[in-house]
């Protein structure tokens, strides 16, 4: 319901040498350029959807999520990046009597490859490879405070990049997304109006897509976006009760992003950014802000 329900492997916020790179974008480190550094992101939301039904629980009040991840990025090529994130999250409700957790969650490795440019290099088109593992003992099973789905991720990516003389540019991306099986501390569950009588839960895989129109030039980036999860498959959420781990969780959110290389500092980059989850099922309706700060080395 927060970011942890929306993920799907981790969002990973990594910054190149002058501008924003994720794995998701049109934008490649160096070879042999490391970026690193820390964001920090807060999330929160009292309103959710019930299955399709908007709503809010007084049993939970406004759930917050808070997180500090690490991120890097590396090249091992002009094009062939490595990126990697560990985020620590620390959950929290201001109603009820649920507990929140904190700790360590999971973390995410991606080569991200540039399959070819076109156009004097104008028109670039990227594939990429994901995978998320839990580093914790953190437990699944108590959505919405949950640190995490303890399920293994991996992903296949596909990104088309466009940029103009002006420094205009538009980014399309989609990516399909296995899950392995979770692993509850109890021998039964219930889910989707069946019981089940072990502790393995199915995840259901899912398929997102987003694109984004920015402008980058100097040491300014500033794109916006619009991305949408498709889970396949899940039951919605029972009425009056507590989300399970496998339940069909889609969302369509905006996002905006700010990424600022100061002047004089050796490669210091500072970002800030905003989301809000505007359409979505078996989620939280939540807003996102994030700030951090990366550093650029050259070996």
């Amino acid at each position: 319901m927060t970011k942890r329900l929306l993920a799907t492997g981790g969002l990973l916020l990594a910054a190149a040498s002058l501008h924003a790179q994720t794995i998701d974008d049109g934008i490649m480190m160096k070879k042999k350029a490391l970026c690193t550094g820390f964001v920090y992101g807060h999330d929160s939301w009292t309103d959710y959807w019930e299955g399709t039904l908007k709503r809010a629980n007084g049993n939970v009040g406004t759930v917050s999520t808070d997180t500090v991840s690490w991120m890097g990025t590396y090249g091992v090529s002009d094009r062939i990046n490595v990126v990697a994130m560990l985020p620590y999250v620390s959950t929290h409700a201001s109603g009820g009597t649920l507990h929140g957790q904190k700790g360590l969650q999971d973390l995410t490795l991606a080569a991200k490859l540039r399959a070819f440019s076109l156009a004097d290099d104008r028109l670039r088109a990227f594939v990429v490879a994901s995978y998320s593992v839990p580093v914790s003992d953190y437990v699944p099973d108590l959505f919405p405070l949950s640190l995490g789905m303890a399920s293994q991720h991996l992903s296949g990516r596909g990104t088309l990049n466009y940029r103009t003389a002006g420094g205009w540019y538009a980014n399309a991306t989609a990516a399909y997304t296995w899950r392995d099986n979770v692993t509850l501390d109890r021998p039964s569950y219930f889910t989707d109006g069946q019981l089940f009588l072990t502790d393995q839960v199915q995840m259901p895989n899912t398929f997102g897509y987003a694109v984004s129109l920015g402008f980058v030039r100097g040491r300014l980036q500033a794109p916006v976006s619009y991305t949408q999860q498709n889970t396949l498959g899940g039951g919605d959420i029972r009425r009056q009760d507590a989300p399970f781990i496998s339940n069909r969780m889609n969302f369509k959110r905006v996002d905006a992003l700010v990424m600022y290389t100061v002047p004089h500092a050796n490669g210091l980059a500072l970002r800030a950014q905003a989301a809000r989850v505007i359409d979505g099922r078996n989620v939280g309706q939540s807003t996102t802000v994030m700030a951090g700060l990366m550093y650029t080395l050259h070996f």
